[in-house]
């Protein structure tokens, strides 16, 4: 169980699923980057079903690393691959755990991490805790938490029985993101902002998650998911939580996680009644999606807060698949200035904005108001890049990775925000209301969504890296 060895930094890495897609595609890359920054201090054991030599094991490694863009450095990629050793098995044998432990030692600092489908959380764990592999270790599972509240809760009570919850550490790449990260020091660090961050100055925040692809070839795991369990339940209720929370009260990793709890705990449980579905065109036609799915690739929805900081200030989420541009943006609409006797006609003049763009090409916006040489209003916007202002910041999987490494727990999700963000979306799972159509390329059912914002400020065209 836990004891202070679940803080000290990890001496191995088992990575459970080495083999598979998420780690071709992203965290052999992001193990590579740690490895060339300096900042990989550990061997790496990969477990997976492949029958494969140590070999073929670094072959994959290295080809995964350069399709995904990165360029192979030959010394560091030698040094990268002396930490790798290989272990191929059935996941539910015995016999290939009693391998593992030989392999591990009985004085090694692990972090077991499971590239796994959810459904073998509970058993893998289970069969470390039987062979004695969890003391002053840590275990680190990808999302999905569950597929609704009464399963997450499940899920969190088999891993607790052999677990504590400091060595749990659940996976949202969403928390790792820099913007992410750095809308805690925006929001606290900077009286320009923190006095405007409140329901006296915002009128209303949108928060958009769009992707201008479509399932392509993942419809056999999306189709029994959809937008709502895939993105809005985890990464844009994480980004709502830390964009609203208080300020948490020191430094730790629990101070942190105090304080989005706490806000998850006081966003009122969805209504249906105010949450449009959207299936893109074609999708039908994708394969491993069946032909009668009412599955939602669109999902919009208003949430209220019901605390003294945001009582009154509807909350408008929006994620969809093959939509006009990827983007991800949080914007808070400001409130309208008072109506003065020298000002034009202040109902001609846009509301102000805060926009922090998470995705791509991070960065900050003030949406202002200016009069020009003819009278008249025009929106005058002051942009901020973060990469050029602050540096290249890790990628959230080195982050994530480097994070559970070292022991700072602080951006993986803890069971009571989880379980709150399954309650708040619960009643839309129960009470899911028709699908509607869109054509690719759109902004999602656009008539449906309008009338979730009528009385509000209206869907904005996210800002995009190729605006001026």
């Amino acid at each position: 169980m836990a004891s202070d060895d679940n803080r000290k930094p990890a001496d191995t890495l088992v990575d459970f699923g080495i083999t598979g897609d998420l780690a071709r595609k992203m965290t052999l890359r992001a193990l590579y980057r740690l490895e060339r920054r300096g900042l990989l201090d550990c061997r790496i054991i990969g477990v997976a079903a492949q029958d494969w030599t140590l070999a073929q094991l670094i072959e994959h490694a290295k080809t995964s690393i350069a399709d995904s863009g990165e360029k192979v450095d030959e010394t560091v990629f030698e040094r990268f691959a002396k930490r790798l050793s290989y272990i191929s098995g059935d996941v539910t044998d015995d016999a290939l755990y009693a391998r593992l432990a030989e392999e591990l030692g009985p004085d090694a600092r692990a972090v077991h991490y499971l590239q796994m489908p959810p459904s073998l959380f509970g058993p893998i764990v289970e069969k470390l805790g039987a062979h004695d592999m969890l003391t002053g270790a840590r275990v680190a599972v990808e999302k999905p938490f569950g597929h609704d509240l009464d399963s997450a809760r499940d899920l969190n009570t088999r891993l607790r029985a052999v677990l504590a919850e400091e060595q749990l550490l659940r996976l949202d790449h969403f928390l790792g993101k820099a913007p992410v990260i750095e809308v805690e020091y925006l929001r606290f660090a900077n009286l320009a902002l923190a006095e405007l961050w409140d329901r006296h100055s915002v009128s209303a925040i949108q928060i958009t998650m769009a992707e201008n692809f479509g399932v392509e070839d993942r419809g056999a795991f999306y189709d029994p998911v959809g937008a709502l369990r895939d993105v809005v339940q985890n990464h844009l209720l994480q980004v709502l939580a830390l964009v609203t929370m208080e300020p948490p009260v020191g430094a730790g990793a629990d101070d942190l996680r105090d304080k989005t709890g706490e806000l998850l705990k006081s966003v009122s449980a969805a209504d249906p009644k105010h949450y449009v579905r959207g299936q893109y065109a074609g999708y039908l036609d994708v394969p491993g999606v069946r032909k009668d799915s009412d599955t939602e690739t669109y999902a919009a929805l208003r949430l209220e807060i019901d605390n003294w900081r945001w009582a009154g200030v509807p909350i408008f989420l929006r994620a969809g698949k093959a939509m006009a541009e990827r983007v991800t943006e949080v914007r808070l609409h400001l409130r309208r200035s008072p109506r003065l006797a020298f000002l034009p006609k202040l109902q001609q003049a846009e509301q102000n904005q805060i926009v922090l763009r998470i995705d791509p090409n991070p960065g900050l916006r003030l949406a202002l108001t200016a009069k020009d040489n003819d009278g008249g209003w025009v929106p005058l916007t002051l942009d901020s890049s973060f990469a050029q202002e602050l540096g290249e910041p890790l990628e959230p999987y080195e982050r994530l990775l480097h994070g559970a490494l070292v022991g700072d727990a602080q951006l993986f999700a803890r069971e009571d925000s989880v379980e709150e963000s399954w309650r708040i979306v619960q009643p839309l799972i129960d009470a899911a209301p028709p699908v509607h159509s869109y054509e690719r390329g759109s902004w999602g059912p656009t008539a449906e969504a309008d009338k979730l914002v009528r009385g509000h400020a209206k869907w904005h065209k996210p800002w995009t890296p190729d605006e001026v």
